[in-house]
């Protein structure tokens, strides 16, 4: 285990739409905001996302399960955003439920909208941290130190 002790920066309140891709809009908000760290909680409606509910086996570097989420589903999920060089690395973990039917997973390929997301980033200062590729691993893992 390692951590950081990091400070409470900016808080964004953010409403996505109808159509509107969750995944793209925090990539654009932490662009133009220059966010290099973040935390973040969204809930609403998705109706479109590609995610992957898991590995295949426990090994490292794992191979993903990819799925798609299609219609209309009640989505709770949280995530970070830390920096890969010039490129924020988004990581969100989502529950989709419709109709009593539940899944949990990694979003990572869009995430459109359907109705309304609500979602709320908290802004994390002073903090050297970024998630830079990590070979061993077959992934973007956060990390400490000068990114």
């Amino acid at each position: 285990m390692e951590y950081r002790t990091a400070r409470i920066g900016r808080v964004f309140v953010i409403r996505f739409d109808h159509g509107d891709d969750v995944l793209a809009g925090i990539d654009r908000l932490a662009r133009e905001e220059r966010i290099k760290g973040a935390w973040f909680h969204l809930f609403g409606g998705i109706i479109d996302a590609e995610v992957v509910t898991g590995p295949k086996e426990p090994v490292m570097p794992p191979e993903p399960v990819w799925d798609r989420v299609e219609g209309a589903h009640e989505v709770v999920g949280l995530g970070s955003v830390f920096w890969e060089e010039k490129t924020p690395r988004i990581h969100c973990h989502t529950i989709f439920g419709h109709h009593g039917t539940t899944l949990c997973a990694c979003t990572r390929r869009r995430a459109k909208v359907y109705l309304i997301v609500e979602a709320y980033l908290v802004e994390l200062t002073d903090c050297e941290a970024g998630r830079p590729w990590f070979a061993e691993g077959g992934f973007n893992r956060l990390t400490f130190g000068r990114n």
